[in-house]
């Protein structure tokens, strides 16, 4: 199926309340299934969720969702069982990285697959470290890619991993070695990159009773943690979503007449620093903490540089909030960004190019020279964030078509329903 997206030129307006967030689903639903009793309310029910949720169900947790979406009913298993058949995660890296490492508890072997995207995507540094953990695994290419095959149980031990290619790594680690029979210590080599999506780890296993002692000292970075522990997450409530909210964000920055945003409270995600970005860049913008509301209008903005290394999923939202801004935007230390559901850096740059943009790729960045945008046939490259990024750019330029348009499905499908309510000229 390939959908396309029709925009035209929208002021819109209004009060609308943000997804729930991806991330925090994933993790209280994959906490909750090593659990032994736990209620997940206000869930994303995303693809990539339900990917998760799926994935759960396949090492013996009964996930229920209820008639209305709104909460999941959750009995898990202390330790995982070795799944029945192969475990598809479709397009969801999260889901891959982290069952990867949890059916490496299960005394047996599992394999895990997904769709074409998710056959490129590297595993490497995330293999090497359960080998140095006790644990059997591979993949079939020998090139860190799915399909992999993992052979349990994980027993603990001492292990070196990057932090510069995807923090879904450390995390899986975290969630796995507390349920190891041996302590275990994690060091991380360099910087660690998207360091707020490991905080919100640590944020979801501190609520399940999990234990892990954080050391950064001269010998750097490290995690230790102790093993035998037991999960016990009863009832977790899944925040708004400030990475899908970026959107709903700029729209009302960049075209927008009282935009309000609700269920947007301070929280671990690293995302919510869109709100300050567009501080910086001139938005007239409000966050209201205590009321979790967040309002904008549209705005005259000026280019800033942003360091993405600890928000690599804003990059599309900044290039187009680039695009339509005044002077130099540069988005800084995103290489990581490469390594996404598609190299999301490239993408950008050509895409913005076909709407007139001056836009310059570098291995570690992007600068663009903002100024008008025009109307143009653009590729979604079957990415979630790339194509309502673009649909943002669309509102502002109008007379703009976007394919591979179902991919919103992954983390945001409500996307065209909310902006439609706002007032959004998009089909």
């Amino acid at each position: 199926m390939n959908t396309h997206l029709s925009i035209d030129r929208s002021t819109i307006t209004g009060t609308i309340a943000a997804p729930p967030s991806k991330s925090y689903s994933h993790r209280a639903i994959v906490v909750a299934s090593l659990s032994n009793e736990s209620e997940i309310a206000c869930p994303l029910l995303s693809a990539d969720v339900k990917a998760t949720i799926s994935a759960s169900r396949s090492i013996g947790a009964d996930v229920k969702v209820s008639e209305a979406g709104d909460l999941l009913t959750i009995r898990g298993v202390p330790r995982p069982v070795v799944p029945d058949d192969v475990i598809d995660v479709l397009n969801s890296g999260t889901t891959l990285r982290f069952f990867t490492a949890i059916t490496s508890l299960a005394p047996g072997t599992s394999v895990l697959t997904g769709d074409a995207s998710i056959r490129t995507r590297p595993n490497g540094p995330l293999l090497h470290a359960l080998r140095d953990l006790g644990a059997d695994v591979f993949s079939t290419k020998g090139d860190g890619t799915a399909p992999i095959v993992v052979r349990g149980p994980l027993k603990g031990g001492s292990t070196r991993i990057s932090g510069s290619i995807s923090s879904q790594f450390i995390s899986a680690l975290l969630i796995a070695c507390p349920l190891t029979n041996e302590d275990s210590t994690i060091a991380i080599e360099g910087e660690l990159k998207s360091r707020p999506y490991v905080d919100v780890t640590l944020e979801v296993l501190r609520e399940a009773g999990i234990v892990i002692d954080e050391r950064d000292d001269s010998g750097g970075l490290r995690f230790v943690i102790e093993g035998n522990q037991r999960f016990d997450l009863r009832r977790y409530t899944v925040p708004g979503d400030f990475s899908s909210s970026s959107y709903l964000l700029a729209a009302g920055a960049l075209s927008g007449d009282h935009v309000t945003i609700r269920n947007l409270y301070p929280s671990r995600q690293g995302d919510s620093a869109i709100i300050r970005i567009l501080e910086e860049m001139g938005a007239d913008i409000v966050w209201n903490q205590e009321a979790g509301e967040v309002t904008v209008n549209r705005s005259d903005l000026h280019g800033v540089t942003v360091d993405v290394g600890r928000t690599p999923d804003l990059v599309p939202t900044l290039a187009v909030l680039g695009a339509c801004a005044s002077g130099e935007m540069r988005i800084v230390n995103a290489s990581h960004v490469r390594y996404k559901e598609t190299d999301r850096l490239h993408a950008m740059a050509v895409e913005l190019a076909k709407m007139g943009v001056d836009i310059v790729e570098t291995e570690d960045e992007l600068v663009i020279h903002g100024g008008a945008v025009h109307g143009a046939s653009l590729h979604g490259w079957d990415d979630h964030r790339i194509v309502m990024a673009l649909a943002v750019a669309g509102m502002v330029a109008g007379d703009t078509k976007i394919d591979t348009a179902e991919s919103v499905a992954v983390s945001y499908p409500g996307f065209v329903r909310d902006m439609r309510r706002l007032g959004g000229e998009i089909r």
